[in-house]
């Protein structure tokens, strides 16, 4: 099992967090949990194992090309067979690029990203398929994207206030003034809310709780503090706030969690 990161070209910085590379020759068969992030990502299967993840407690094959949009609760995903694929992992607002609808329409489940963009992406699947070096399927991915930026720069004032507020919320994730934030940027509450969940399908204290839980969690994966350190520095009042949010977007507790650190919430950490 094999994972590789790299970093977009300068251009793509602003909107992409990283491009990754994950590969399997075993056929070991596991299950697993998909934890919320905060980001979306576009994930390309070239080999041929298989992915699924539930929806209403029934595993469903995902498809060759993948949208996972917003996760906000814990999604239980299955792997068998052997793998390779290809993923973009975007900033919590820059997805938005690629779609045209409200993103909340995709939380909580992986959807067909073929039946969005149609012929343009089911094309760029076909060259990646038959490129078979990595840095040259980073090259096609990067035009692509490049080519979506340029095609929907009307919608980058917007795109880039929203990435300006959740800065603005992530600066002090002990306590959301939506008042004052929203009046930094020159905009009411109601609409501040309206704006973040169209760009990015969470309300703004939904984007704070996971952003606090994502630096949770990799705290705890060091393993060099306590369980209450670990809350204070994530912004949590107390030790019982954190474990009630932690369980909530993992189904388990903290110490549950580090008993069994699993291979795909490794990869979600980076």
């Amino acid at each position: 099992m094999e994972f590789k990161y790299f970093t977009p070209a300068d251009v793509l910085k602003p909107y992409i967090r990283h491009f990754y590379f994950f590969e399997s020759d075993s056929e070991y068969e596991f299950d697993d949990i998909v934890f919320p992030s905060g980001d979306i990502e576009v994930i390309f299967n070239l080999g041929e194992g298989i992915w699924q993840s539930s929806v209403a407690n029934v595993f469903l094959k995902n498809p060759p090309i993948e949208l996972w949009g917003q996760i906000t609760r814990p999604l239980a995903i299955r792997s068998s067979g052997k793998h390779t694929m290809l993923g973009i992992k975007f900033f919590t607002h820059s997805a938005s690029y690629l779609l045209n609808d409200d993103i909340g329409v995709f939380n909580d489940k992986v959807s067909d990203f073929s039946d969005i963009l149609g012929n343009q992406v089911k094309h760029l699947y076909e060259q990646l398929l038959e490129t078979k070096e990595n840095v040259e399927r980073i090259g096609l991915l990067e035009l692509f994207m490049i080519k979506r930026v340029i095609a929907n720069e009307k919608k980058s004032f917007k795109i880039n206030k929203v990435g300006n507020i959740l800065t603005s919320i992530k600066k002090d994730p002990t306590e959301i003034n939506l008042g004052q934030v929203a009046s930094k940027h020159g905009i009411t509450p109601r609409y501040l809310h309206k704006l973040i969940y169209k760009h990015t399908g969470l309300s703004p204290v939904s984007f704070n709780k996971i952003a606090r839980f994502q630096h949770s969690l990799k705290l705890i994966t060091r393993n060099t503090m306590s369980f209450t350190s670990v809350a204070y520095d994530s912004g949590y009042f107390d030790q019982s706030h954190f474990i009630r949010d932690f369980k909530s977007f993992t189904g388990v507790t903290p110490s549950a969690y580090m008993k069994n650190i699993t291979p795909v919430n490794q990869l979600l950490l980076q």
